[in-house]
């Protein structure tokens, strides 16, 4: 496909995920808080989203604002988040993410990319979360389910695994305005019919719109 059969035919899967999944959201139960979002995004690197949520509800009981975690000790802090893995680090970063929010943002997230960026641990993917969720920017969310299903889709090569190059590509080719849902929506359809493992072909609603069906690949 050149450039412009993408672009319809992505075009033509977020309409069709639209009427899938017509009120998309992000499967991190933040409750609007944009601390919550940014803890909860950091805590999701290689680990479920369901994890992430139901550890939250003992971190964010026990440490309800950025201040709190911040003046939390950093033993409890890794206790509680242990089950989302690579706890040492997530503990130091989650704090000293929330010290900074209060010191230099009193407690504001900002609303860009070049400053969420300057927060411990905080990559481009939780930086376009955050912009997408709370600030309502058009951005593209390169997350695993993002990156693997829309490969197959035949937005680009799957053996391209560069997450700043397939944000790029993406955003080209995404119809304006729909980054940031189509990210939640194509979450929902890879949990649905096309997990990492044992895809549903035969039950995927997206099998006419995907490179796999449409070029005979297995």
């Amino acid at each position: 496909m050149n450039k412009k059969e993408k672009k319809e035919r992505l075009s033509l899967i977020c309409d069709r995920l639209k009427e899938i999944y017509p009120n998309p959201v992000c499967a991190l139960e933040y409750g609007g808080d944009p601390w919550r979002l940014l803890i909860m995004a950091r805590l999701s690197a290689q680990c479920t989203d369901a994890r992430v949520n139901a550890v939250c509800k003992r971190l964010f009981a026990r440490f309800p604002n950025a201040r709190a975690l911040a003046e939390g000790e950093i033993e409890e802090i890794e206790q509680i988040i242990k089950p989302c893995g690579l706890y040492h680090v997530k503990a130091e970063n989650i704090r000293a993410a929330s010290w900074m929010l209060v010191k230099e943002y009193c407690g504001t997230v900002p609303d860009s990319m070049e400053e969420l960026l300057r927060f411990p641990g905080v990559g481009r993917k939780v930086a376009n979360l955050v912009l997408g969720d709370i600030y309502g920017r058009d951005v593209v969310v390169c997350d695993t389910h993002c990156m693997r299903i829309s490969a197959r889709l035949g937005m680009y090569p799957e053996s391209l695994n560069n997450p700043d190059k397939i944000e790029k590509i993406m955003l080209e080719l995404m119809p304006k305005g729909e980054g940031s849902d189509y990210c939640h929506r194509i979450v929902e359809f890879g949990r649905q019919y096309c997990p990492a493992r044992g895809f549903k072909c035969g039950e995927c609603p997206l099998s006419d719109l995907c490179e796999h069906n449409l070029s005979g690949k297995k």
